[in-house]
C-alpha cells in the first residue's frame, strides 16, 4: 500500500542509481574549474547574510555552508549539479588581474569594479540596492575608499541592473556627473521584459528560481550561474548613453573600452567589450560555467543560438590573440591564451551545435518533443563541465531552436486546437477507467521508478479534479523525485516547487520575493506607456467603447492622437485630422504613469481635459489588476 504524506522524501533507490550515471559520463578529477573559482581570494566574510533596513534578511548563503565539503555529495542531488554549487558558493572578493575585481557570491551575479583614474568603473551593479551596497562595502574595506566614477551595464535584465541605487543617486547619473553606459535597445527591453510580462514572468519564475524553497539538499540549490535571487530593492536609472554599434570606444574615466554588440543572444540588447590596457575581455552572459537558456522557463523572448556562437567566435577573432584573461558576469574568470580562446570556442560551438542539429532534425520531420530526446552533444563538448546544462538544458534549448525557425505548432493537425488542460484531464481520467483505476496503476509505476509518467497522469487527475488529494500527493513525490535527479537547477527549483504546492498550496509568503521600486515602469517613455494602458485593458469588456483623445505631453513637448477603439487602444504621433476629438488632455509624462497605477485622485490633480471629461474613468473602466499567484500545477 503506497504511503501518502505530505512530508518531503528521500532519494528513492532509482535516483541514486540514476545520479550514480554521472560518475561514469564525466570526468570529476578534473579540477580546472575548481581552480579558477577559488583563485586569488582577497576577502569573505565567515558567514555571508545580508539584511534590510528592516532586518529582513534579502540575501544569504549559510543555507548553502553543507557545500563547503565538496566530498560529501547528497543522495538528493546530482553529482554534477553538486560540484556546480560547490563552486558558486565561493563567495567573496576576488581579484580578476590587476586594476579588476569582483565582488562574487554576494547576488545571483557578479558585482565587478575597474580601477580608473578618479574611482570605480562598475559593472552590472546586482539585483538589490542591499546587496549591491555590501558588495561595495567589501571593495571599500579592502582596496580602499573611492567614488563611483562610471557604470556599465551589460543588458537589461534585472540582475544586472537592479541594485544600482544602492551605489550611486539618481541624480547623479541625470545631472551627467557619472555616466551609465548601456547598449542599444536597452530602454525597449528593459521595458519589455520587466513591465510588459512582469507578472506573469514573476510568477514564473518562483518555479525557476525557487525563493521560497528552503535552502538545502532537499530545497533549492545552485542554478548554474549563481545561487538564487536576492530579495531586496530592485530599482532602475534610465541610462546616458548608449554604445550603437560593434567597434565603438569609449574612454570612461581614463580606461579605454572596446565594444561588441551582441544582440538577441542572452538578451535582446547586450554587449561584451574589451579593457586593452588589463588585456581583460568582458563577455557580459555569452560565456558562463553552465549552458545558458536560448529560452529561459519563467518566459522571455527566445534566443538565437547561430547569432549567440558567432558574436562568441567574433570576440575570439577580435581579441583572442590578446587578452590574458576573460570574466563575466556570472560565475568565475579564466585566465591564459589557451583557456580563454578554448573557453570562447567550446562556448560558441555548443549554441551553434545546438541550433543546427535541432534545424537538422525537423527538416527530418522530427518534432520539438522528440527532437529534445534525440540530440545529444558529442563527446569532446559533453565532458566539458562549463557547457553542461546546470542553468538552460540540451532538452528545452533544442525545443527554443524549434520554436525559433517553426513556432509552436508541431505540424500534426490534432493539435492545433486541443482540449483545455481540465477538459483533457477529465477526458483522459474517463478513457483510463477513472481515477482510482489511474492511481492504482501509478503507484505500481512509482514503484518502477517511471516518475515522469506518473507525474504526468496524476496531474492529469489533478486538472480534472484538484480536490483529489491522493493524486496530488503522488504527483508530488513523483516530481520531488525528478527534481533530485536534475543536473539544472531550474528544472530542480521547478519540480520541487510543483511538489510544495501540491503538497501545501500556493506560496503566498512575500519574504521570498524582491520589492520592485516601480523604476522601470515611471523610466517608460511616452509610447511605451500607452503600450502598456493597451495591454491592461480587458477588450472584450471594453467592446463598445470609441473614444477620440489627444494627449499633449507638456514636459516632452509631445503629441500623440489616441483612438480607443472597440477596446484596443491605438495611437500614433501628432493630433487627431479627422474631426475634433472627444478630449483633449495636457499633461506632463509622468501622469501618464498613474493612469496606469489607477491613483485616480492623482491624475485629477496632474491632467487638464477639454472636453468629455470622464475620457480616462471610461478608457480604464475595464482595466484589470493581473494575479500575481496563479495556478501553475493545478487549474
Amino acid at each position: 500500500m503506497y504511503e501518502y504524506t505530505k512530508q518531503v522524501k528521500p532519494a528513492s533507490s532509482f535516483t541514486r542509481k540514476e545520479n550514480e550515471k554521472y560518475y561514469d559520463m564525466l570526468d570529476f578529477d578534473d579540477r580546472r574549474e575548481f581552480d579558477c573559482a577559488k583563485k586569488n581570494l582577497i576577502d569573505a566574510p565567515e558567514h555571508l547574510e545580508i539584511r534590510d533596513d528592516s532586518g529582513k534578511v534579502v540575501w544569504s548563503q549559510r543555507g548553502f555552508e553543507f557545500l563547503r565539503d565538496e566530498s560529501q555529495v547528497d543522495e538528493t542531488i546530482n553529482p554534477s549539479l553538486w560540484i556546480n554549487a560547490h563552486l558558486n558558493h565561493q563567495y567573496g572578493l576576488f581579484k580578476v588581474t590587476d586594476g579588476i575585481y569582483q565582488v562574487r557570491g554576494y547576488d545571483m551575479s557578479n558585482l565587478t569594479v575597474v580601477e580608473g583614474e578618479n574611482g570605480w568603473i562598475v559593472f552590472d551593479p546586482l539585483i538589490s540596492c542591499e546587496c549591491a551596497r555590501a558588495a561595495m562595502d567589501l571593495i571599500q574595506k579592502n582596496l580602499g575608499e573611492r567614488p563611483v566614477s562610471a557604470i556599465v551595464i551589460s543588458h537589461p535584465h534585472t540582475d544586472h541592473f537592479g541594485g544600482i541605487k544602492g551605489i550611486v543617486k539618481e541624480e547623479e547619473i541625470q545631472e551627467g556627473k557619472i555616466p551609465l553606459i548601456v547598449p542599444h535597445g536597452y530602454m525597449h527591453h528593459a521595458v519589455k521584459e520587466n513591465c510588459y510580462t512582469f507578472r506573469a514572468v514573476a510568477r514564473r519564475s518562483s518555479y525557476q528560481y525557487g525563493p521560497s524553497l528552503p535552502q538545502g539538499k532537499t530545497g533549492t540549490l545552485s542554478m548554474g550561474i549563481g545561487m538564487g535571487q536576492s530579495r531586496g530593492l530592485i530599482t532602475f536609472i534610465r541610462p546616458t548613453d548608449e554604445i550603437q554599434k560593434t567597434g565603438d570606444k569609449r574612454v570612461i574615466d581614463g580606461v579605454e573600452f572596446e565594444f561588441l554588440m551582441a544582440p538577441d543572444t542572452e538578451s535582446p540588447a547586450e554587449m561584451c567589450w574589451y579593457l586593452p590596457q588589463f588585456k581583460a575581455l568582458w563577455m557580459a552572459e555569452l560565456c558562463n560555467a553552465t549552458m545558458h537558456n536560448l529560452y529561459t522557463l519563467r518566459g522571455t523572448q527566445v534566443r538565437d543560438g547561430n547569432a549567440w556562437a558567432g558574436y562568441l567566435f567574433e570576440a575570439q577573432q577580435m581579441w583572442g590573440q590578446e587578452a590574458e584573461v576573460v570574466f563575466t558576469a556570472h560565475n568565475w574568470p579564466h585566465w591564459g591564451k589557451t583557456d580563454v580562446n578554448e573557453y570562447l570556442e567550446n562556448t560558441a560551438a555548443v549554441y551553434k551545435y545546438i541550433n543546427d542539429q535541432t534545424v537538422m532534425y525537423l527538416n527530418q520531420g522530427f518534432t520539438p518533443n522528440e527532437i529534445s530526446h534525440l540530440i545529444r552533444l558529442p563527446r569532446q563538448l559533453e565532458q566539458v563541465w562549463y557547457t553542461r546544462g546546470y542553468y538552460g538544458t540540451l532538452s528545452h534549448n533544442s525545443k527554443a531552436v524549434y520554436q525559433r525557425y517553426m513556432g509552436w505548432y508541431d505540424g500534426n493537425p490534432v493539435n492545433l486546437n486541443p482540449l483545455t488542460p481540465s477538459d483533457e484531464g477529465r477526458k483522459m481520467v474517463e478513457y483510463m477507467g477513472g481515477a482510482d483505476a489511474v492511481l492504482l496503476k501509478a503507484e505500481k509505476d512509482m514503484e518502477k521508478g517511471e516518475y515522469q509518467w506518473v507525474a504526468k497522469v496524476c496531474n492529469e487527475i489533478v486538472f480534472a479534479d484538484p480536490g483529489n488529494e491522493k493524486a496530488r500527493l503522488l504527483c508530488a513525490d513523483a516530481m520531488e523525485q525528478l527534481g533530485y535527479q536534475s543536473e539544472s537547477g531550474p528544472w530542480r527549483n521547478a519540480y520541487l516547487m510543483g511538489a510544495y504546492e501540491l503538497r501545501h498550496g500556493i506560496v503566498s509568503n512575500p519574504e521570498g520575493r524582491a520589492t520592485d521600486a516601480g523604476d522601470v515602469v515611471r523610466c517608460m517613455d511616452t509610447e511605451m506607456m500607452f503600450d502598456y494602458l493597451g495591454m491592461m485593458i480587458d477588450c472584450e469588456k471594453s467592446a463598445d467603447k470609441d473614444i477620440r483623445m489627444d494627449f499633449i505631453i507638456t514636459d516632452t513637448k509631445e503629441e500623440y492622437y489616441v483612438h480607443f477603439y472597440h477596446g484596443v487602444l491605438l495611437y500614433t504621433k501628432g493630433r487627431c485630422k479627422a474631426g475634433q476629438p472627444d478630449a483633449v488632455l495636457t499633461m506632463p509624462r509622468q501622469a501618464l504613469a498613474s493612469v496606469i497605477s489607477g491613483k485616480r485622485e492623482l491624475w485629477k490633480k496632474l491632467i487638464k481635459i477639454e472636453g468629455k471629461q470622464d475620457v480616462l474613468e471610461e478608457m480604464t473602466e475595464h482595466a484589470v489588476t493581473f494575479r500575481p499567484l496563479f495556478p501553475i500545477v493545478e487549474p
